[in-house]
């Protein structure tokens, strides 16, 4: 067991010293990048919707032509 604490021990410490090295946004940059992810978001969802509607109207185009 002593081997597992002092690596456990290690690994703590240096967490430690790269969470003192790490650079954290501000509100306005948590806030900007947000919203960027937000509208995005609702772009490729836009896009794909229409995609999917396309390529659901070609489907039962092409099913129907062989189905009557």
């Amino acid at each position: 067991m002593p081997v597992f604490w002092s690596k456990w021990k290690k690994f703590l410490t240096e967490v430690r010293t790269e969470l003192k090295r790490t650079t954290w946004p501000n509100r306005t940059e948590v806030r900007n990048t947000t919203v960027v992810v937000v509208v995005t978001t609702f772009i490729f969802a836009a896009f794909l919707g229409v995609v999917d509607l396309i390529l659901s109207d070609l489907l039962k185009r092409i099913f129907g032509a062989f189905s009557g």
